[in-house]
């Protein structure tokens, strides 16, 4: 009789000691005391979580599970024993799929994809699929996180693949993963443009050029952009074209150099494709600088020109960068500014300030500085470097200026947004500044923004999805990382939260913030010691933050250490007075609600609430304020101050087809006859713009006829004739009178690199193998 075989819906676990092999030619003994211990907690846990073992190959396992709840929970005991005493470095795959099972074998899709996604891991780490991961979404004891969507070998389309983030689970950074993650292919990160001058002083500048760029090609909605933050990252080092990629998930890198010499510059710039090193677009501007703001806008639609003929259809403006009437000098003097700005610490925050103090008196009608001004007061209010009324008292003048001069820049809204939620109160109108910024040029501070409010009124889910957009247009964002870390302190999620915080620090040494979270994720974890260890190494309190004051009686308190609480405390009240009030209060509530002095902490609620003190906003999620947040004082106390907390839904504009269906056919027609009949691609010069000229049709109406009509980008419709023309050649005498470069040429390529890089993509062989075969 042959075998009954069954086909049933599993939960599939795949697991792989790392290493393995090495280890058994290095010590024998060693691996197998180390393969044995695996399959001892191997077995003990599936007895416990009702798995079956299907399989054991060398140092590796298959077992199935009939619930994805189950697979999970084992996998993470199994992870959490092995950690124990000499770790065993092991990885688990786990997804819930179709499996064929005759009882001594089991194969499948099923199969077939939980091994794909264990084969990505990392050792200490639990890799889950979508499909698993969504069995899980109701059980609150397991936490996952998304690591993207990945291309998976003999998986059809790109899976995302998520992480279990529960306390002694291993979250993988991207770049420790195996698997090819699937990239947008429409995006681009611009590295910061190399200062070939022989002035230092005129690196403001080149990075000025570079963050001009970013904000330009920001500006078009179906393009990622990498933020600056992360693209800046990358400056001074080494690293090559194809790993910057991969860290950044991009498809193109633009890379270039600025040469100024009075107000002439020469500015190159190039575009490569991230896969294939292949550059497909260099250029040499040298310009008059007189109208910095002009060319900044020429250079920028050219590259956006060359990409959407690269990349295929995206609609854009006919301008992407505002012109201002300001002189090349204080120009520079701005971009030095920028520079300070971008370092959000105390000291340079000010320095900044006076740089655009500078330049304002010297271009009263140009409304950057003042945003930039309004921009630094508010970050040293809302740091609590400065009180809030102090930082809302001094922005004001320079926001209402900004607005009177240019309303619609999206750094206004954005700006707006602030001081409606962490000054006015007003979480309503500051939904709807924030969708208005959203709406001209979408980034990575406008997904933070959105984060931080959805915040304040406890949607913390919502919030994190909000922060992965971020960190998707800044991986390596210091202030992006933070806040998901953050975020998952305001969960509880202490030791998930833990790594983020401090890779924050790696990224900004500077940054406030996370060393509060660290410290109380210790705390809050019950690990007091350490956290007052912590606390105690941290820098003496010289910007007026105070995390080392409040960060130590916050752990006095909670170790019940009450003399020294109390002094920290005595020590608190004296910077009442001062403009480290804000932060002073916040550590005097968070410590009070610890020492359960919970009648004082809320005096000290009321006095701060009257005096708008921003961190107020943050108590009905803290978790150091836990004591407080049933008590119907503290509710009364909290409820309304920030008006009406329903969020303003963003407008969704859906774009619509250029053409009717009978338009498409018309001009689909008139294109071909137009390239049979003039043979325009024999143009080296040919772009997007002029075709569309031809063709007497708006650019955005052309990108969109080739990408809806005929399904390619410009230069694969164009190269695609030019390849035909150059094969025709191929059968005449000229192919042996002359190159075959020479022939490409004569064929339109405008590029030896563009040629052969489009021959062999097409044809599958070199244009010198191919001629080769024709002639044999």
């Amino acid at each position: 009789m042959s075998e009954k075989i069954e086909r049933q819906l599993a939960a599939v676990m795949f697991t792989d000691i790392v290493g393995y092999t090495a280890l058994m030619q290095k010590d024998e003994t060693v691996a197998m005391r180390i393969r044995n211990r695996h399959r001892q907690v191997f077995e003990e846990q599936h007895i416990i979580h009702n798995g079956t073992i299907v399989q054991y190959y060398g140092d590796g396992t298959l077992s199935v599970f009939k619930s994805a709840i189950e697979a999970a929970n084992c996998a993470i005991e199994i992870q959490k024993l092995l950690q124990e005493g000499d770790p065993v470095p092991l990885r688990i795959g786990l997804h819930m799929g179709d499996i064929v099972y005759n009882k001594t074998e089991v194969y499948g899709d099923g199969v077939n994809f939980a091994s794909r996604i264990e084969s990505m891991g990392v050792a200490g780490a639990v890799l889950l699929s979508d499909k698993l991961n969504d069995e899980l979404k109701n059980h609150g004891t397991i936490s996952t996180t998304s690591l993207g969507h990945f291309e998976l070998k003999n998986i059809a389309k790109p899976v995302e693949v998520f992480a279990v983030c529960n306390a002694g689970i291993k979250v993988p950074a991207l770049q420790e993963l195996q698997g090819k993650q699937k990239i947008a292919y429409k995006s681009i990160a611009v590295l910061p443009f190399t200062n070939m001058s022989t002035s230092a002083e005129n690196e403001y500048f080149s990075d000025g050029i570079t963050e001009e760029i970013i904000n330009a090609l920001a500006k078009i909605k179906e393009l990622k952009v990498t933020s600056r933050t992360s693209s800046f990252s990358f400056k001074g080092t080494n690293s090559t074209i194809t790993k910057i990629g991969k860290q950044l998930n991009v498809s193109t890198i633009l890379e270039g150099s600025v040469r100024l010499s009075g107000t002439m510059a020469r500015i190159t710039a190039q575009l490569i494709e991230v896969e294939t090193d292949f550059h497909f677009w260099s250029e040499t501007f040298d310009r008059d600088l007189s109208n910095v703001f002009l060319v900044q806008d020429e250079i920028s639609l050219i590259i956006a020109d060359k990409l959407r003929e690269h990349l295929g259809h995206f609609e854009m403006e006919e301008h992407l960068i505002d012109s201002y009437n300001v002189p090349l000098e204080t120009y520079k003097t701005y971009l030095k500014g920028r520079f300070y700005l971008m370092k959000l610490d105390y000291t340079n925050t000010l320095k900044a300030i006076s740089i655009f103090e500078k330049v304002i008196q010297e271009s009263p009608e140009f409304p950057l500085p003042y945003l930039d001004i309004n921009q630094g007061y508010l970050y040293l209010s809302t740091m609590g470097l400065i009180s809030g009324m102090e930082g809302f008292t001094k922005a004001q003048p320079f926001l209402q200026k900004a607005i009177e001069l240019k309303e619609d820049l999206p750094e206004t809204q954005l700006n707006l947004a602030w001081i409606s939620c962490w000054q006015k109160w007003d979480l309503k109108q500051a939904y709807i500044h924030l969708n208005n910024a959203l709406s001209i040029r979408p980034s990575e501070s406008m997904y933070i923004t959105m984060a931080n409010f959805l915040t304040l009124e406890g949607k913390l889910d919502t919030a994190m999805l909000h922060i992965d957009k971020a960190l998707e247009l800044a991986p390596f964002s210091p202030t992006s990382v933070n806040y998901k870390g953050f975020l998952y302190y305001m969960m509880e999620q202490y030791d998930i939260a833990l790594p983020y915080c401090k890779r924050s620090l790696d990224l900004q040494p500077e940054l406030p913030f996370p060393v509060v979270n660290i410290g109380a994720c210790y705390l809050l974890s019950g690990r007091f010691e350490e956290g007052l260890t912590y606390f105690n190494n941290l820098p003496k309190d010289d910007t007026g933050f105070l995390a080392k004051l409040g960060g130590t009686t916050i752990a006095h308190a909670m170790m019940g250490n009450i003399e020294l609480a109390g002094d920290g405390i005595s020590k608190l009240e004296s910077y009442l007075q001062t403009p480290s009030a804000g932060n002073a209060l916040n550590f005097l509530i968070l410590c009070h609600a610890q020492l359960n002095n919970l009648d004082t902490a809320l005096e000290y609620i009321q006095t701060a609430i009257e005096n708008r003190f921003p961190l107020m906003l943050l108590l009905p999620t803290e978790p150091l304020a836990k004591p407080l947040h049933n008590l119907p004082a503290f509710k009364k106390h909290i409820a309304g101050i920030l008006g009406d907390t329903s969020s303003v839904e963003p407008v969704r504009k859906y774009r619509k087809s250029l053409f009717t269906d009978e338009e498409l056919n018309r001009y689909k027609d008139q294109l071909n006859a137009l390239m049979d009949e003039d043979t325009l691609y024999l143009n080296p010069e040919l772009s997007l713009r002029s075709l569309a000229e031809y063709m007497n049709l708006p650019p955005n109406h052309m990108s969109q006829l080739l990408n809806e009509g005929f399904k390619q980008n410009f230069a694969d419709y164009i190269n695609s004739y030019r390849l035909v023309h150059f094969k025709s050649k191929l059968n005449t005498g000229a192919a042996h009178q002359i190159t075959l470069l020479a022939l490409a040429y004569d064929s339109g390529f405008n590029s030896k690199t563009v040629f052969n890089t489009f021959f062999k993509k097409k044809m599958g062989i070199t244009p010198k193998a191919y001629w080769n075969e024709l002639n044999n």
